[in-house]
């Protein structure tokens, strides 16, 4: 059997699905990211420092390689949107405004 060859790419594929789930997930969670930390970086000159920096030190200067590092390390996770909760506040927010139109209405 021929021997596996080594694989380029660290961190390992392996490793980061077993952390975010699926590879949809560490696509987009990854580029977010990965824009972040550009994003940072572009912005250094200017001083305004409203994006945080990158939370691993790495000797890759690719923003998506940093990215994945930081997944690796479990400094960057993907929180999953509640889709049902926001229905259910966005229906109670439209019954509140309903009912405030309701009482504002004057009765003839």
């Amino acid at each position: 059997m021929p021997e596996r060859r080594a694989s380029l790419m660290e961190p390992r594929m392996e490793g980061l699905l077993d952390r975010v789930g699926s590879k949809f997930t560490l696509v987009t969670l990854a580029s977010m990211r990965a824009r972040e930390i550009n994003d940072y970086y572009n912005q250094l000159s200017d001083g305004l420092g409203k994006i945080v920096p990158p939370q691993v030190t790495s000797v890759s200067r690719k923003p998506l390689s940093i990215a994945l590092e930081e997944i690796q390390a479990g400094k960057i996770e993907a929180n999953p949107i509640d889709h049902e909760a926001i229905a259910a506040a966005a229906a109670d927010a439209a019954a509140a405004d309903a009912a405030d139109a309701a009482a504002e209405t004057p009765a003839e």
